[in-house]
């Protein structure tokens, strides 16, 4: 055998870890390369939405939603700590879409992703309601189900579950290039060294024409299009764990969604993007259209002033020629890159919600040129922490009674965040004493360890940011005290 790995996968977001997982779990040998920290980039940068997109029906995406839609059956019951379901209120005001389309369109969204455990759609008015909460008189309204997810703890998931059946996870190590050897691919990596692999899939996002172009041995790509999403977050505005999808004048819709207990997050913006993917940031056009748009609708108006949080991310798309970003396709595509092995696929689009099923057409096209893979194997198999075994308020009732020293809001947050591999975070712990140093907003010692230990976190943003969302509750405070701890255990 002259090669390492059957498959090298380059990407850590949610596709790469996706494939790298099902991989691993059919017997092949996987390696993951990412040259920064897990979900670093455009997969923690979502909406956090776990849905079919309605709005894909106006653009006959027909075959998106139907996936996403029997996608999202199947995410719920393999993370159900981790992905909840939340009612969507969609108000109707003047001069949009008329209800009979909306009502055509919500009674297609109800059936054609098949049998579904989440409530159908229906028509309400909304004064004098909780569906209006917060919002102008708006006399009539429909509300809609679809699921919300912490996206970058799902990408995390993936890598573990990766890593536990045998993938090796390598985080700040970037590809530089690779070279056809025989029946294989010789690939350097940012670290020096040089592995081999059978196959290699390019899940670079962004970057994915820039992988093409260190490897001039495979077919060239047109790039892919890449647009940025923007989200603002502001103090909360509504009560209520139900979410708005708010119609604007140009066509486009905008989410406003509890976050965090104490924030409504409100996107996202759809702007054509050129320079540095890695480093995107709101511009503040996209934070005024975000601002109009929900004062369209709730009668307490915000401005750019009110904004406490930001982020933009950059989603590479598959250029299907569309004039306007918000036309193109957010379906995935998946490109062989070469006639024969060793073989390169890469992959441009895609959603959070479709992971699952993009890992498995894309092991479905390396398969003539792996043979010893497995068969499908990852729709019905929990994600880790995901076997809870009972519905999930039943389970966080469960963690506080075994742990009643932590706070209410701390337990919740850790059993939603870790599901059974709670265990594995409080160890033998008795008392908050046995958690370690107290940092702050809920987050204990005992919890960063095993962070950096189990879950690749090296630096306080991976941990405030990314493995938790505690940054937005500590701020500047919080973010010192983590690095200061990190320090002080790096240095013994």
């Amino acid at each position: 055998m002259s090669w390492q790995h059957d498959l090298l996968v380059i990407g850590g977001g949610i596709n790469g870890t996706g494939i790298a997982r099902d991989a691993a779990g059919r017997g092949l040998k996987v390696l993951l390369v990412e040259r920064d920290d897990l979900a670093s980039h455009t997969s923690s940068s979502s909406t956090k939405l776990i849905h079919g997109g309605l709005r894909y029906l106006e653009m006959y995406e027909f075959r998106l939603v139907r996936e996403s839609l029997a996608e999202r059956e199947k995410l719920l019951d393999i993370a159900p700590h981790l992905i909840r379901p939340m009612r969507f209120v969609m108000p109707l005001a003047k001069g949009m879409r008329p209800a009979w389309l909306i009502r055509l369109g919500l009674l297609l969204y109800d059936r054609i992703g098949g049998r579904s455990r989440l409530p159908r759609s229906f028509g309400v008015r909304l004064a004098g309601t909780k569906w209006g909460a917060g919002l102008k008189p708006i006399e009539r309204g429909f509300v809609y189900s679809d699921g919300w997810v912490d996206d970058a703890r799902l990408v995390v998931l993936n890598a573990l579950d990766a890593k536990e059946r045998g993938a090796t996870i390598r985080t700040r190590t970037a590809f530089l290039g690779a070279r056809r050897e025989a029946d294989h691919w010789a690939v350097r990596l940012g670290d020096g060294s040089v592995v081999t692999a059978r196959a290699i899939v390019n899940t670079a996002g962004p970057w994915v024409g820039q992988v093409l172009e260190e490897m001039p041995e495979a077919r060239a790509e047109k790039p892919p299009r890449l647009v940025k999403g923007s989200h603002i977050v502001v103090p909360r505005m509504f009560a209520g764990d139900h979410a708005y999808i708010l119609q604007n004048e140009d066509k486009r819709i905008v989410f406003a969604i509890p976050y965090e207990g104490e924030f409504t997050l409100i996107g996202t913006t759809d702007k054509p993007f050129t320079g540095d993917p890695s480093c995107p940031v709101i511009d503040a056009d996209e934070t005024e259209y975000l601002c109009a748009s929900v004062n369209r609708y709730f009668a307490t108006p915000i401005a750019p002033g009110d904004v406490v949080s930001s982020y933009s991310g950059v989603r590479p798309l598959f250029d299907d020629g569309a004039d306007e970003a918000a036309e193109v396709t957010r379906d995935y595509v998946l490109r062989l890159g070469t006639d024969q092995a060793p073989q390169l696929l890469s992959s441009f689009g895609g959603k959070i919600t479709t992971y699952r099923k993009l890992a498995e057409h894309a092991l479905e096209q390396l398969a003539p040129f792996l043979p010893a893979m497995g068969p499908e194997w990852t729709a019905g198999v929990a994600l880790p922490g995901g076997d809870i075994g009972v519905g999930i308020e039943e389970f966080v009732a469960g963690v506080m009674a075994r742990w009643p020293f932590l706070p209410g809001d701390t337990a919740e947050r850790m059993a939603r965040s870790y599901g059974t591999r709670i265990a594995a975070v409080m160890g033998q712990a008795k008392g908050l004493a046995d958690l370690g140093e107290a940092l702050g907003a809920g987050l204990f010692g005992r919890e960063v360890d095993y962070l950096v230990a189990e879950e690749w976190a090296v630096s306080a943003t991976d941990i405030l940011a990314r493995r938790t969302k505690l940054g937005i509750h500590g701020g500047d405070a919080l973010a010192r005290r983590v690095g200061d701890y990190l320090a002080a255990k790096a240095a013994g």
